[in-house]
């Protein structure tokens, strides 16, 4: 049996609002299409935990068995103040200020990203595409919805008609509002505007004389909305219909049901079987926003750099913090609950560490009753991640069983006097957990620490060689360094000096 089969999962659409089985549109296949970002300002802690959301689904994935396509888009165009359809591109924008080229401003905060993205040890997707590479997808799909009668031109922009959809489809059916809501909510119109409609979005839009990221297009030089993007890369990657979307819980209304607008009324079918949305991160019970003050940089959090901090933390502290509530649920900041964190990440990890070295010799089995205990939670492991990714129940798990590996270290429990088949599978079962589908690891510092005490030992060793006339062991030691990336340099007083290179 597959361990997909075996630990069936369930998970909480937001389509339909309840857990719902989970069944793959292609056996032992997931394709999955998160949001990625918009790359003209820095990543804050909200976007992390949405991308840790969806690198914990996809590990999961993979180590229950399936085959995982995870596609996250960049964002580096057409994204306009304000999430409207006026107003200055947020990229240009920052060009303008900074005074570079666009693509300068998305190849430096791409690559910032990236390196956000690696200290959380977040994994990179399988694809990652951008929406200026798919301009010509984008403006195919816009023709064939005004052919379809479910968009129109208006002085060199085009818009999809919100109302004409809705005659045949449900226009809210994601996020559960009502057109006539929706109606009475919005702006006005006024005079100068070309939209038929004040719900009607942007598909194409026209590039006023000082726009600097145009493209030509049947209706003149403009550029993309913001919406049409995700429908063009998820199903190019992925198919007309694929198995999970997702993103964070703003994205909901509008981007995601525009996005199940355009696609549904250019391929005549619902694009995505799950969706699925992080929560938001919240600060001593506030929202976390820029414009209160309490948005935290990932750098600002790792150096204490804010006011609201008392210290640093690192980077897996606050992925296991993070990894303490489900991903639906809000998560809250504060300094005593991440302090808590790092006392319950360190102490998973000793008995990470612990647990490696237990060798079972294939003896005993007598201790029956211990032996299902760690069966079961090993199990239990297994069961809570099934039930909708719920981090949190697998932790409570997981201090069980370091709790059982401590027993184990004082001799309390004998390893010895245990079934093997059932142990193996426990001891299994933690390591993988821990470092597989939740991805934790040592902070980087101890890594650091420890890389530069083993390097340290070798240069040693290679002091001792040149010292007893072992030139062979001393050059071996030097040249087998170098090939790791370690250059070793040999003063005229016998000492040595080393960097990486």
């Amino acid at each position: 049996m597959k361990q997909y089969e075996k630990f069936p999962l369930q998970i909480t659409n937001s389509l339909s609002r309840k857990k719902e089985p989970f069944k793959s549109l292609i056996e032992g296949f997931v394709g999955m299409y998160v949001c990625g970002p918009t790359v003209y300002n820095n990543v804050h802690l909200g976007n992390v935990r949405t991308f840790l959301t969806f690198d914990i689904i996809a590990r999961y994935f993979r180590y229950l068995g399936y085959k995982v396509r995870y596609v996250r888009n960049i964002t580096d165009v057409g994204h306009l103040e304000n999430d409207a359809d006026e107003g200055e591109d947020k990229i240009a924008k920052r060009a303008r200020f900074e005074q570079l080229e666009p693509m300068e401003v998305v190849k430096s905060y791409t690559e910032g990203f990236h390196e956000v993205m690696r200290q959380f040890n977040i994994l990179p997707p399988s694809i990652e595409p951008s929406a200026t590479g798919h301009i010509v997808e984008q403006i195919e799909i816009t023709k064939k919805l005004i052919d379809k009668g479910l968009a129109y031109e208006a002085n060199g922009s085009v818009y999809f008609n919100v109302r004409k959809y809705n005659e045949s489809h449900h226009y809210g059916i994601l996020s559960g509002r009502n057109i006539e809501e929706l109606m009475e909510s919005g702006r006005d119109l006024d005079s100068q505007d070309e939209k038929h409609e004040k719900i009607d979005f942007a598909l194409w839009k026209k590039a006023s004389p000082y726009h600097i990221m145009r493209w030509p297009s049947p209706w003149g030089d403009g550029f993309p909305g913001w919406h049409i993007e995700c429908t063009v890369m998820s199903t190019k990657y992925l198919g007309e219909t694929f198995d999970i979307h997702g993103g964070g819980m703003d994205l909901k209304f509008p981007h995601h049901e525009c996005e199940i607008a355009q696609a549904t009324g250019a391929n005549q079918k619902s694009p995505v079987n799950y969706w699925l949305h992080s929560n938001m991160l919240t600060v001593n019970g506030q929202k976390m926003s820029k414009s209160l003050g309490n948005s935290f940089l990932p750098k600002e959090l790792f150096a204490g750099d804010h006011p609201l901090l008392e210290r640093g933390y690192g980077a897996m502290t606050v992925r296991f913090f993070m990894l303490q509530s489900h991903y639906s649920s809000t998560l809250d900041f504060s300094n005593e609950a991440l302090s808590a964190a790092e006392k319950g990440f360190k102490k998973l990890i000793a008995s990470l560490n612990t647990v490696k070295k237990f060798v079972h010799e294939g003896k005993g089995g007598s201790d029956q009753k211990i032996s299902e205990e760690l069966h079961t939670l090993a199990e239990e492991c297994h069961l809570t991640m099934s039930d909708d990714f719920n981090t949190a129940k697998t932790l409570a798990v997981l201090f069980e069983m370091s709790s059982r590996i401590n027993d184990i270290k004082s001799g309390n429990i004998s390893l010895q006097n245990l079934d093997q088949e059932k142990f193996n599978l426990f001891q299994s079962t933690y390591i993988n957990t821990m470092e597989q589908v939740l991805g934790l690891r040592e902070e980087e510092e101890h890594n650091h620490e420890l890389l530069n005490g083993v390097i340290q030992v070798l240069i040693d060793l290679r002091k001792k060689a040149r010292t007893d006339r072992n030139y062979l062991l001393s050059d071996k030691i030097r040249d087998e360094l170098k090939q790791k990336g370690v250059q070793v340099m040999d003063a005229k007083d016998g000492e040595m000096t080393w960097a990486i290179e």
